[in-house]
C-alpha cells in the first residue's frame, strides 16, 4: 500500500460530564463507543462514566506525567487508522487539563482533529454567577504567590473565572475584600452535583461567610468588575500617594485631589489611612 493509501484516522476531544453523569451528549456517547482508544487522564474515573452508559472500550492513561510519552504512541495509532478519543476526568479536555500535548502532535502531523462542544464548568459558573458574560476572562488555576495573586486580580476592569482550592478559597477572598471590598463575586462549588451552592455577593461578605464556614468539594470563583465608583477611589487614591511621596501632607493632598474628583475629602483621607500609602 502506498502512503498516500494508507488509512487516516482522527482524534475526537469529547467533553465529559463535570459532575452529572447524564450530562453528556447523544454525538460524545456515540462518538466514545465507536473509538479504537479511549485516552484519559484517570482509567478508573472514565470506566465509572463508560459503565454507566453501557460502552465498553479500550481505554489508556493520559494524564500530567505521561502526556509527552503517550502522545507519540496515539499519533501513530491515528496515522495507522484509528480513532483515538480524548476524556479528562470532567468537562473539556485541556482546559487546565491534560490533551494538549496531544491535539498539538496531531496537528502537527497533520492529522484530523474533531472537538466534540459538551459540559464546561467555567461556562456554567460564569452564567451561574449573575455577572456580566460580555467580558470576561478565564485565568485557570489562581496562583498562590501573594504578589502574583493581588496583579491577576487587580485587574478589575471584567469578569474574571477562576479555579481555586477549597483550602485556600477563604484566604483569596480576604485578599479580594483587602483590595475591593465590595467587589461582586460569585463562589460555584459542586457544580451539577448533589451539594452544588452558588453564593453571591461583595467580597468582604463571601470573606466573612467562607472564614466560618470552610467550603468543600471543587471551587469556581468568579469576580465581576470593581463597582465604578470603588475605581474611581482607587485612582484618586494613587493620585494622593504620589502627592504625598512628593512631599505633601497627607490632608492637603486629599482635599486637593478631592477637589479635582468631586470625592469626599474626608473618604479619601480615611482610606490613605487604611491603606497605608
Amino acid at each position: 500500500m502506498n502512503r498516500t493509501d494508507a488509512p487516516v484516522g482522527r482524534l475526537v476531544v469529547c467533553p465529559t460530564p463535570i459532575g452529572n453523569l447524564e450530562d453528556i451528549t447523544l454525538r460524545v456517547l456515540s462518538q466514545l463507543a465507536a473509538a479504537d482508544t479511549v485516552a484519559c487522564e484517570d482509567t478508573r474515573h472514565t470506566k465509572v462514566l463508560l459503565d454507566r452508559h453501557g460502552i465498553r472500550a479500550k481505554l489508556v492513561s493520559l494524564h500530567e506525567h505521561n502526556e509527552r510519552a503517550r502522545a507519540e504512541d496515539l499519533v501513530q495509532r491515528v496515522r495507522d487508522g484509528a480513532v483515538v478519543a480524548l476524556v479528562s476526568d470532567a468537562g473539556t479536555p485541556l482546559v487546565s487539563d491534560p490533551g494538549f500535548a496531544l491535539v498539538r502532535a496531531c496537528l502537527e502531523a497533520e492529522l484530523p482533529v474533531e472537538v466534540l462542544p459538551g459540559p464546561s464548568s467555567v461556562v456554567t459558573a460564569l452564567v451561574a454567577s449573575g455577572l456580566p458574560c460580555e467580558s470576561w476572562r478565564f485565568v485557570g488555576f489562581l496562583p498562590r504567590a501573594r504578589g502574583e495573586l493581588l496583579k491577576l486580580l487587580g485587574d478589575a476592569s471584567d469578569t474574571i473565572v477562576a479555579f481555586e482550592s477549597p483550602r485556600r478559597l477563604a484566604s483569596t477572598l480576604a485578599l479580594l475584600a483587602e483590595q475591593h471590598p465590595q467587589r461582586p463575586v460569585a463562589v460555584c462549588r459542586e457544580l451539577t452535583k448533589l451539594h452544588e451552592e452558588v453564593a453571591r455577593g461583595s467580597a468582604a461578605e463571601l470573606a466573612a461567610h467562607y472564614r466560618e464556614q470552610p467550603p468543600r468539594g471543587e471551587v469556581v470563583l468568579v469576580c465581576g468588575a470593581v463597582p465604578a465608583q470603588q475605581a474611581s477611589i482607587e485612582h484618586a487614591l494613587t493620585a494622593v500617594g504620589e502627592l504625598v511621596q512628593a512631599g505633601a501632607r497627607a490632608r492637603p493632598a486629599a482635599s486637593a485631589v478631592a477637589k479635582l474628583t468631586g470625592l469626599a475629602a474626608n473618604e479619601l483621607y480615611r482610606e490613605l489611612l487604611r491603606t497605608g500609602q
